[in-house]
């Protein structure tokens, strides 16, 4: 019952009876659970009938859970332990504290004592980033050895570096890998520890010239690997643990976790030992308040925000800090409008999509707002840790992310967009509630349910996250992967690999799902069959099949899209060209096509699809928009650059109408598939229009700053030759710039000195200008032939219509045979990436004038 003098009577009458009760802060809930059945007898606990949406078991379940747990008043009295007790003495100046809590003290003698594999599960906000630590000291400082550190997100990157920002002042090199960090391979060599996202680490892995130093790293701990379950990050993470595990590895596994029920289950598979520590600092009560109108979506949505605003009342009056999580940035933004609004801010006249004016009101009633996106969040953050916030309103990306302790969380929503949130995510904000940084003894977690899920959602809350493997769907990349680093040369070697997953471990024994993704990766030709003496068969990677997986481009995604292009009609200009490819690589990108649309911009993101991406024509459009599909966004983002590149050059809050925050994620991944589409025209593997075109815009989405209009990426590819991939991300635009100032639009130059900002040698300099395109003599010889002259080692690509040929022949070549108005057209390609054309694609020659 709730800790409130209105209950003290019945508290009274409970003891006269001699019956036990317990009573609880901000109880909400008032479910009947009850030891007296229908007719009056005493039994087991069990829910008294007529109460909608509740189920006997989970009710029951949930209700023990909690009387257990308030047993007693909570203790937050513990006794530090020194951390040179249990760990060697040099190990502690690496530490933040030299004391370690009761979960640390636990694990702490088995990562010290132990070379083995470990799994630690504890509560979020018991220390495991102080005992991933621990597992890195070990192997830098004792064994002399590298580490890696996977986190699952961005953020985190961030977070874990500023935590270990005084180890670079004890002279240990730590470098942050994210895919927004510049990938300087000589640092990455030299460093003791890596932190990455477990895309950027296989990214790396990848990379040829990594392996030596990949070989040093004896220490990999694993952040969060209870998203070995989840369907988009687990495949990935499964198949880099599966290749590192066992006893002949040398290489060390620890994986830290809050949140996963089968704990036991994934020790066995790693061959780990389980360290369990429920101890946390302060406790936790969940609760689910319940919401009616579920039937209704704006009347759901309003009941969600009243609950939501309520616990905040309830809580804040209290002086405690909430941290009100949201499904959607909508949501956010109206959530912490009706927050303010409820402590007494002027909100008239503000709406949610009214963001400066927003972010004030919000500000003086002392709300944060914080999303990805939001311009204001770095400021929210800080309010919130210094208390000058007392509630932050925020997306689900802070609850695994940035470290924002309160004494409530109220989760708002189920849905994330259109998919119900996971179990180890509201766990995962459930376990912000009560952190030791917000200086509580006790955490308080909501989670607003519609009346007839509350049974379901305290089950799933009861019985805990539990991994199940996801690799199936994946399965050819990661084959495709482990055969280009060379551990697969055979299918037995392929059924070896699969025993070493997880999906085997957990029961899937069957290997045709190997062999089937075999069958396909050699169908698709990204695998080829190589007949031995013996009589037997080697897999061995084609091209294709290496360009697929060291720009870690989805083997069904790389399919579809180049099956989609395949099947349209060769565009016969620049413009058609452009939104082909726009179109393909937007809708057929799983993250791009699922890429959100709020409600309210939806109608200008069709209507600048349909202008192509021109600002200018949107208004001048005439009748309603066919409507806006998936994918649409990126779309746009795509034809933006390409038709009003100038919109990029400085930065701006929202472009062509769009706020910069959901265009530019997009635009940062897309430059890989593009490249994908370009790298493909001298291995003949797409028609050269799709190469040349690509090669082209996808260079110009990257260098999107400089404003470089079509025809411009072949001046790039130089200018990204002379900076070198070390320093692209600085050197390219400076030397882009000083080209066109200079009226260069190619790299056609004669040779002559070395460019001031060119970080090649004279060597390197004048083999670049060998190996350039700018030697290709394309000239007509009548209606059927072409004569080509080329560089050496590149391959011509001569096409009419839909057909086409690869040749690495030069002289007078014969077209393919063409119906009557197909156009004609041939592309020279060199080893190095450069291209030279003939027919309408010429206009990717260099920037016209």
């Amino acid at each position: 019952m709730p800790a409130s003098p209105d209950f003290e009577p019945l508290r009274a009458k409970l003891d006269e009876a001699g019956i036990a009760w317990r009573q609880v802060r901000y109880w909400l809930e008032d479910e009947v659970i009850s030891t007296v059945g229908p007719g009056g007898e005493f039994g087991p606990l069990q829910v008294v009938p007529g109460q909608a949406g509740t189920d006997g078991r989970a009710a029951r379940d949930a209700f023990e859970l909690m009387w257990h747990a308030h047993a007693n008043p909570h203790l937050t009295e513990w006794t530090p332990i020194e951390a040179g007790a249990l760990v060697p003495g040099e190990w502690v100046r690496y530490l933040p504290f030299p004391t370690f809590n009761p979960a640390q003290a636990e694990a702490a003698p088995v990562i010290a004592d132990s070379k083995g594999n470990v799994i630690v599960t504890a509560p979020t906000g018991a220390g495991k980033t102080v005992i991933g630590m621990l597992a890195v000291i070990k192997a830098l400082v004792d064994q002399g050895s590298k580490a890696a550190w996977l986190v699952p997100q961005r953020s985190l990157t961030d977070e874990l570096e500023r935590e270990l920002a005084s180890w670079k002042e004890l002279g240990l090199k730590v470098e942050r890998l994210s895919g927004e960090q510049v990938t300087d391979l000589k640092k990455i060599r030299e460093a003791h520890l890596w932190v990455a996202t477990t895309e950027k680490f296989e990214s790396v892995c990848r990379t040829a010239s990594m392996r030596e130093a990949l070989a040093e790293v004896a220490c990999l701990v694993v952040d969060e690997i209870h998203l070995l379950g989840d369907p988009v990050r687990g495949p990935l993470l499964e198949a880099l643990l599966a290749r590192v595990r066992g006893g002949d590895s040398g290489v060390r596994i620890v994986g830290l976790s809050a949140t996963v029920a089968n704990a036991a289950d994934i020790a066995t598979w790693l061959g780990a030992r389980l360290v369990a520590t429920s101890w946390r600092p302060s406790r936790l009560t969940w609760q689910l308040p319940v919401i009616r109108g579920a039937g209704n979506r704006a009347m759901e949505q309003t009941a969600r925000t009243e609950k939501a605003v309520a616990i905040t009342e309830l809580i804040s009056r209290d002086n405690g800090s909430v941290l009100v999580f949201c499904g959607s940035k909508r949501n956010v933004r109206a959530t912490a409008l009706a927050i303010a609004a409820a402590r007494g801010a002027d909100t008239r006249g503000v709406h949610a999509d009214d963001l400066d004016r927003l972010e004030r009101v919000c500000t003086s009633a002392r709300v944060g707002i914080h999303y990805k996106e939001w311009e204001y969040k770095s400021a929210a953050e800080r309010g919130f840790r210094a208390r000058e916030l007392d509630v932050l309103v925020a997306t689900t990306t802070v609850a695994a992310g940035v470290n924002l302790p309160a004494r409530a969380v109220v989760v708002r929503d189920t849905q994330l967009g259109t998919a119900t949130i996971g179990v180890a995510t509201v766990q995962q904000m459930f376990g912000r509630a009560g952190r030791v940084g917000a200086g509580e003894s006790e955490g308080w977690a909501y989670l607003v349910v519609a009346e007839e899920d509350r049974s379901a959602w305290q089950q799933r809350l009861v019985d805990g996250y539990t991994v199940r493997s996801q690799i199936a769907g994946t399965l050819p990349d990661h084959l495709l992967a482990e055969a280009a680093q060379g551990r697969i040369h055979s299918v037995a070697d392929a059924e070896q690999w699969w025993l070493r997953t997880l999906a085997d471990h957990q029961g899937t024994r069957d290997v045709a799902p190997v062999h089937a993704a075999l069958d396909l990766l050699c169908e698709r030709g990204f695998l080829t069959e190589v007949p031995q003496d013996d009589d037997t068969v080697t897999l061995a990677v084609t091209e294709l099949g290496t360009l697929t997986t060291r720009l870690m481009v989805g083997v069904q995604t790389g399919t579809d899209i180049a099956s989609w292009l395949a099947e349209q009609n060769v565009p016969d200009n620049p413009d058609d060209a452009e939104r082909f490819l726009a179109r393909a690589v937007g809708s057929l990108v799983p993250q791009f096509a699922e890429a959100p649309v709020a409600d309210e911009l939806r109608p200008h993101v069709a209507r600048l699809r349909d202008a192509g991406g021109h600002p200018d024509r949107v208004d001048g459009q005439q009748g309603p928009s066919s409507g806006c599909d998936p994918g649409d966004l990126a779309q746009v983002a795509f034809l933006l650059v390409a038709n009003s590149p100038e919109m990029f050059t400085r930065v701006r809050r929202s472009v062509g109408g769009i706020p910069a925050s959901i265009l530019y994620p997009i635009l940062t991944e897309a430059p890989r598939y593009f490249a994908w589409l370009a790298e493909q025209g001298r291995l003949g593997t797409v028609h050269p229009w799709i190469a040349v075109t690509a090669a082209d815009l996808g260079r110009r989405i990257r260098w999107r700053a400089s404003a470089p209009p079509r025809g411009a990426g072949r001046l790039l590819w130089i200018c990204e030759q002379m900076a070198t991939r070390e320093h692209a991300d600085r050197l390219v635009p400076q030397l882009y710039d000083a080209a066109r100032r200079s009226g260069v639009s190619n790299p056609d130059w004669p040779i002559g000195g070395t460019p001031r900002l060119c970080r090649l040698d004279r060597t390197g300099y004048v083999g670049l200008l060998r190996d350039r395109c700018t030697g290709a003599d394309v000239r007509p010889d009548g209606d059927a032939h072409v004569v080509v002259e080329m560089p050496t080692g590149s391959g011509v690509v001569i096409w009419a219509g839909d057909e086409y040929r690869l040749s690495e022949d030069e002289g007078c070549l014969a077209f393919p045979a063409a119906n009557a108005g197909d156009s004609q057209g041939v592309a020279v390609f060199s080893p190095r990436g450069d291209y030279h054309c003939h027919g309408w694609a010429a206009a990717y020659n260099g920037i016209l004038p």
